[in-house]
């Protein structure tokens, strides 16, 4: 197989090139990823030749339509699904508190909604809020050994009146990624539907909806190289059934604006488009003249980011295994599981700010927190050492940067 050119990758971000940039060693990816080029191009010339209201008749708002039904058609490829079920909003947060009042006219009191301990709040509070309508709440919590979701304590929860799952493909905590195809496939035989925060996943692999047989999935473009914009796939047979959360007089079948109160950001939705530009330009790169359909492509190019992940991934590993003192966070999970790159952990007897403090000042670029995921910082028992450190990369990250990383770390710890 082909290795990563990751020369080549980091051309295609500016931020590299910037001199106040340029000098750090960038390990919080998953708090918001550096804009490829190809976005940062978009943003540009949308600004510069088509800031105008879009899908008007003159040229230049044709031009933006156009641009914006790109970004679109670009996204709905790279999740393996249809244009119309691709919505887009200000954020994963926003778009799933939209879905949760949207979602709240086909339950009746009484009805089940299972949510986790481990999600981002985004996936989460948003369900929790319907309880105050009668909707029971039910809590599938991490195991205390793995610090993991266990797919057997999900099926004790399971009951004839559960009408949704919530639940994270990976945690932005944690990073074990979860059998998301085999849970989707345990809710449907229950009768149940599921809604899947796929944030900290999407920066590392391939999403395929479609096999993954879920029916809500939402990620965030600013954490997959691109503009500050939420998500949210559902499926065309329950869109439908959504109660409308915009202006009255929209048509039934205008999901879009339906499920978006106050309409799109005209700029950043065309520069979201970027990002399938950018995996087309790593393609081409690695596979010149190749002529492959748009599945093959992503396959390709996201097995090359894997590789070139997995390695830096297996060093972390190995560094934190060393090191007494140290719990790592979904260290204690039974047997093998797949992890992306996001390490979290906490010291024993030190107060993560201060370490994080004490890698900044070395110019590594982490942070301590709950990282908006505060039940599971809670149910972990971090919240007292100021949360966890994170360190989280994605496929530019270099190993020489992460020899910064790791040797920051030997003379902090």
């Amino acid at each position: 197989m082909r290795a990563l050119d990751l020369a080549f990758v980091r051309d295609q971000f500016p931020a590299f090139a910037e001199t106040s940039l340029k000098d750090w060693a960038f390990f919080e990816n998953a708090g918001g990823s550096y804009a490829c080029g190809p976005v940062v191009e978009r943003l540009n010339r949308f600004y510069r030749e088509t800031k105008v209201q879009p899908y008007g008749p003159f040229p230049a708002s044709r031009r933006a339509g156009e641009e914006m039904d790109e970004a679109r058609a670009r996204l709905a490829g790279y999740l393996n699904v249809a244009t119309d079920e691709v919505h887009f909003g200000p954020s994963t947060s926003q778009n799933s508190y939209v879905l949760a009042q949207a979602f709240r006219a086909l339950l009746l009191p009484g009805d089940e909604i299972i949510v986790t301990n481990q999600d981002h709040e985004a996936n989460n509070g948003a369900w929790r809020k319907l309880a105050a309508d009668g909707i029971v709440v039910r809590e599938w919590r991490m195991s205390t050994v793995s610090d993991d979701l266990e797919i057997a304590d999900l099926e004790a929860l399971l009951s004839p009146r559960t009408r949704l799952v919530c639940v994270t493909h990976c945690s932005n905590i944690v990073g074990l990624v979860h059998d998301v195809k085999a849970i989707a496939a345990l809710v449907h035989a229950a009768g149940a539907l599921i809604c899947v925060d796929g944030v900290a996943f999407a920066p590392h692999r391939r999403v395929d909806v479609k096999d993954l047989d879920v029916d809500f999935y939402l990620y965030s473009t600013y954490k997959v190289f691109g503009p500050h914009l939420g998500v949210l796939y559902g499926r065309r047979a329950l869109l439908q059934q959504l109660a409308n959360q915009s202006h009255y007089f929209l048509d039934e079948d205008d999901f879009q604006r339906r499920l978006c109160p106050g309409g799109l950001n005209y700029e950043l939705t065309a520069g979201a488009a970027g990002i399938g530009a950018y995996l087309d330009r790593v393609h081409e790169h690695h596979y010149p003249g190749a002529n492959v359909d748009r599945h093959q492509r992503l396959d390709r190019v996201f097995e090359l980011f894997v590789a070139h992940e997995q390695a830096l991934i297996g060093r972390v590993q190995d560094y934190l295994a060393t090191k007494p003192g140290m719990r790592l966070i979904g260290g204690g999970a039974a047997g093998p599981r797949e992890r992306v790159g996001v390490f979290a952990f906490t010291v024993d007897g030190r107060d993560s700010r201060d370490v994080v403090a004490r890698l900044q000042a070395q110019r590594i670029g982490v942070h301590a927190d709950d990282f908006y995921a505060a039940r599971c910082i809670d149910a972990l028992g971090a919240r007292p050492q100021g949360g966890v450190v994170r360190l989280s990369m994605v496929h530019y990250s270099s190993s020489e940067d992460l020899d910064r990383v790791l040797e920051g770390l030997e003379r902090t710890l």
